[in-house]
């Protein structure tokens, strides 16, 4: 729209200046400064509605004041002043229309970067974000893996315990059962050991008499024989 406007303008100065310089094209020289100041209006109109009363108050209000200078010209019969007078107003217009176009542009750059900006700002948070929540699920990964161990650790260490807890029971059991039991006898072993005397026989004739038989079970032992009895009393476990 702006740069529609734009063209429309010089195009409207252009066309004013070929008929400006060119008297024998125009009707009169009324025509001619009634054409330049409604081209003149024109450019100023448009400078206006692109917001130069804004972006180029100075040359806008030149503009309209040069263009109010042609009229009253007109009005004076002073064709020839009122004809450069809309020219000039028109050049003003123009000036405007350029300063107001390069404020445009310039802002609309400076839109653009900073929408780049801030893209690329949002671009950087959300990055940030992923990274923060990556961190954040491997903390949680590896303290579940330590949970994870410390619970395997207090299972074992609960099961060591239980199985030392049976296993002082079971010795309590069977300290109690040794001790309701009495001690088995201990095992006494005598041995009679008996030592024969060596004697000298010599040659006696006697006359014979018959011998009595020994006793049955007895053991026969002379006076010269002595006889050791060892007894040994070995205590059950």
């Amino acid at each position: 729209m702006t740069n529609k406007a734009l063209f429309a303008s010089l195009l409207a100065t252009s066309a004013l200046c070929l008929a400006i310089s060119n008297p024998a094209a125009a009707a009169s020289t009324s025509d001619r400064a009634r054409e330049a100041i409604a081209a003149a209006e024109a450019k100023i109109h448009t400078a206006e509605t692109m917001g130069a009363d804004t972006a180029a108050p100075r040359e806008t209000a030149g503009a309209r004041a040069t263009l109010a200078t042609a009229r009253e010209d007109f009005k004076t019969d002073h064709r020839e002043d009122a004809i450069a007078d809309a020219i000039r107003a028109s050049a003003m217009a123009d000036t405007a229309i350029g300063l107001t176009q390069q404020h445009k542009d310039a802002a609309i750059a400076a839109a653009r970067d900073d929408q780049r900006a801030t893209a690329d700002a949002a671009r950087d948070q959300v990055a940030a974000a992923r990274s923060e929540a990556a961190t954040a699920q491997e903390q949680t990964v590896a303290a579940q893996h330590q949970a994870d161990e410390a619970n395997a650790r207090a299972q074992s260490a609960e099961q060591s315990a239980a199985a030392s807890a049976a296993s002082a029971a079971a010795a309590r059991d069977a300290a109690a059962t040794a001790a309701a039991q009495p001690p088995p006898a201990p095992v006494v072993q005598t041995t009679v050991t008996t030592h024969h005397a060596t004697t000298v026989h010599r040659s006696v004739h006697h006359k014979p008499t018959p011998a009595k038989p020994p006793a049955t079970g007895a053991s026969h032992t002379t006076a010269d024989d002595s006889t050791t009895t060892t007894t040994t009393v070995t205590p059950q476990p």
